[in-house]
């Protein structure tokens, strides 16, 4: 597995607040996944962004990358991936890598979102980091999509991509994400995503960025509505 990852300590994301956020490469994202042609990260400046992350041009190896983690002060709230995917080729998730991770995180309070297909292999790892104390958020493109994910009874909370105009609403049992909505919301005074309970709502995310009117007609046409 050799991404190079990205680290920023501090963003200056108006949804994250002043967490410690990171980029990993473009080619550890699925092709499976039903964003990955209008993926937000594809365009406007973080496209900039992560097309140094994924040539290796910026960043650094994945060992540094988890002593920085290691680092973080006890208790610290932390994104993975504000683009890129766990550890692995896209299909495989890499089993010692996201070890490796999950250790570094040991105390911290990391969280993620991934896109990987859920196979036998790549749900014993989710499941066993949920467990562990890095949160895996499963990733779902659509509630037609969720609904069979939440049939699979996997042991891990899951988010969903919702209209571009859902802002305000839930939907079937799916929480809006509040920083999208409220003003000073973000993932450093909120947390939700952060947390690994599979009673945890729901948490959807409005289609933003310059694919969002074509997300909308995926949507529609998976019967999110």
């Amino acid at each position: 597995m050799r991404h190079k990852v990205h680290l920023i300590l501090e963003s200056s994301n108006s949804k994250t607040g002043p967490i410690p956020v990171s980029t990993t490469g473009a080619a550890s994202c699925p092709k499976s996944c039903g964003m990955y042609s209008t993926c937000y990260g594809k365009s406007g400046p973080i496209a900039l962004h992560w097309a140094h992350v994924t040539a290796g041009d910026r960043g650094m190896t994945w060992h540094q990358f988890c002593k920085m983690i290691a680092a973080l002060p006890e208790g610290q709230l932390w994104r993975h991936n504000q683009v890129g995917d766990l550890p692995g080729d896209g299909e495989i998730i890499d089993e010692r890598a996201l070890l490796e991770l999950i250790a570094a995180n040991s105390g911290k309070r990391g969280f993620t979102y991934t896109h990987y297909p859920l196979t036998k292999h790549n749900v014993r790892l989710i499941e066993m980091a949920n467990t562990l104390g890095f949160t895996i958020n499963i990733s779902c493109d659509s509630m037609e999509h969720l609904k069979v994910v939440q049939q699979l009874g996997i042991d891990a909370p899951a988010v969903v991509i919702m209209p571009s105009d859902a802002k305000k609403k839930s939907t079937e049992g799916v929480l809006t994400c509040p920083a999208t909505y409220k003003k000073g919301v973000t993932c450093q005074n909120c947390g939700l995503c952060a947390s690994a309970a599979v009673t945890r709502p729901v948490i959807g995310f409005p289609a933003h960025g310059a694919w969002k009117r074509k997300i909308d007609v995926h949507l529609k046409q998976r019967n999110f509505f």
